[in-house]
């Protein structure tokens, strides 16, 4: 252990003589200094210089996004939707055990299958929008409604035609609202 006289805790050791800043790294012979070591690339790595002009994600990454963002979103709105319920359903007469497991199954319940519904629809949107820049080789805002047409229409067809047509419409109103929403956000939100 140091001589406590010799470096006294929270002295400045910056201008005076005879002491030096501790270096964690100083007995570890490393042939090159650990600032190169943890001083990382700013930017983004690639193995193929023509991955570098992609400016979106890959079908794969999509599909793991959407599906992912649409069940975790999912699953948070169902929660709160069973908490609603089991709160609602509550009686006079019950115990904190019975109230609380009432409050967890419902949660449960309504967040499994709410974020179950938004997950599958996350993934049939990526798989949409990934095939229409497949087919048309271009990335615009056209590829976007149209999986949120494609999307509404086979998630509701087993509903029948008209309710298939009525969620295909909702799809790509939502969808033609998202991407209004980003270039809005690009053009007039500053980078935070």
């Amino acid at each position: 252990m140091a001589d406590p006289r010799l470096f006294p805790s929270g002295s400045d050791s910056s201008g005076e003589t005879g002491r030096r800043k501790y270096n964690p790294y100083h007995d570890l012979n490393t042939p090159y200094s650990y600032k190169t070591l943890y001083e990382l690339p700013t930017s983004p790595e690639f193995l193929f210089p023509e991955e570098s002009t992609a400016q979106r994600r890959s079908w794969g990454e999509n599909l793991t996004y959407y599906t992912g963002v649409g069940y975790l979103s999912g699953a948070v709105a169902g929660a709160a939707l069973g908490l609603r319920a089991a709160a609602a359903g509550a009686e006079v007469g019950d115990t904190a055990k019975i109230r609380a497991n009432r409050v967890l199954n419902s949660c449960g319940s309504s967040g499994r299958r709410v974020g179950n519904r938004l997950g599958v629809i996350g993934l049939m949107y990526a798989g949409m929008e990934s095939a229409m820049v497949a087919v048309r080789d271009r990335d615009d805002w056209i590829n976007s409604v149209a999986a949120g047409l494609g999307t509404g229409a086979l998630f509701r067809a087993a509903n029948g035609p008209r309710s298939a047509a009525v969620a295909g419409a909702v799809g790509g109103v939502l969808a033609g609202a998202a991407m209004a929403g980003k270039q809005f956000a690009k053009r007039y939100v500053s980078a935070i």
